[in-house]
């Protein structure tokens, strides 16, 4: 799909507006509703250095900003590295859990909630399992015999899947009463708890492998023609590759270590994004950013605001990405990708 410099501007145009837009709306909604001329005086007097109401003052800057802060973080980050891997990988069909992340950053968690209860532990022990989890399917796919993306495709398989089985393990020994609890819900993904301190410990992760993949754009566009191709280009073809996957799983697994599992946000927004822009990953990659960032916001209004307890996340990106996916395979199946 082509679309011309004037079509670009106006997509980039409206992805900005669209962006404050849904920021501004979200600082209003909540238990608590605000009006907007509430909110941009709290803002403009925080600017300014001057009081406001403590109560509006509270749930804007303390409550709401933080966590609209890093729902567009997280959701940026998911979308950018489903992007990134749907581009290298040549399948459609992938997210940024594809090698593991997620199994790996979920056992991280559930480990620290056994061993140490809710503490500052979680985080850090999430992101190094996510992490590790992309280390050992590596290593599994590169004592197969298949080829190159599907050797790394099926060792994601086998450690995901050796993960989940060490969760329900935990699951399994954790006390019913407090740690199973605070298992399951932190799997099911949510923002409620979001801190400013989470946004400086788990936005370094994130915006390093995202930028990493923005600045990678032309080379995920020629890694996405096949290795033959790319190689007669003069691109190093498992340098390349290796670097893209190292930043995407930087930016899911700082993602799911301070969000929980929040999934179909890196398999949706991509192909959303690409409904509108074509298939050019220098394109692609930065709108996914700002989509996945402004989707997801907008899903955690959605569950702040349908019931009186918090919904979560995962509940209902798979209610909007299911029959996304289903869509998704039907096009597949008649016109490819």
């Amino acid at each position: 799909m082509f679309i011309s410099k004037r079509s670009e501007r106006l997509v980039f145009f409206l992805t900005v507006l669209s962006l404050l837009l849904i920021g501004i709306l979200s600082l209003c909604l909540g238990r608590y509703p605000l009006k907007p001329a509430e909110v941009f005086s709290v803002l403009a007097n925080a600017l300014a250095g001057r009081a406001s109401d403590p109560v509006h003052e509270g749930i804007v800057l303390y409550v709401r900003l933080p966590r609209i802060l890093l729902g567009f973080l997280v959701g940026g980050s998911l979308a950018t590295s489903g992007a990134a891997f749907q581009g290298v990988f040549r399948n459609p069909l992938v997210s940024s859990g594809m090698l593991g992340v997620s199994s790996g950053a979920g056992f991280g968690a559930a480990l620290a909630i056994v061993i140490f209860g809710r503490t500052p532990f979680i985080y850090p022990l999430s992101f190094f399992f996510g992490i590790l989890a992309v280390v050992l399917s590596f290593f599994v796919g590169k004592y197969t015999r298949s080829e190159t993306r599907i050797s790394l495709v099926l060792g994601g398989v086998v450690i995901g899947s050796l993960f989940s089985a060490m969760i329900s393990f935990l699951k399994y020994v954790a006390d019913p009463f407090e740690e199973l609890p605070a298992i399951v819900f932190w799997l099911m993904g949510s923002l409620a708890s979001a801190r400013y301190s989470d946004i400086l410990l788990a936005g370094i992760p994130m915006i390093t492998g995202a930028f990493g993949l923005v600045v990678l754009g032309y080379r995920i566009n020629v890694l996405s023609m096949g290795d033959r191709e790319a190689r007669s280009m003069g691109i190093h073809v498992n340098m390349i590759r290796g670097l893209v996957i190292v930043f995407a799983s930087l930016a899911s697994a700082g993602a799911v270590s301070v969000a929980g599992v929040i999934g179909w946000i890196g398999l949706i927004v991509p192909h959303m994004v690409r409904m509108v822009v074509g298939s050019d990953n220098r394109k692609v990659v930065p709108l996914s950013f700002a989509a996945g960032g402004a989707i997801l916001i907008l899903v955690d209004d959605l569950a702040r605001l349908l019931t009186g307890s918090e919904m979560p996340l995962g509940i209902l990106t798979a209610f909007v990405g299911a029959p996304f996916f289903i869509y998704l395979l039907t096009r597949t199946k008649v016109k490819g990708w």
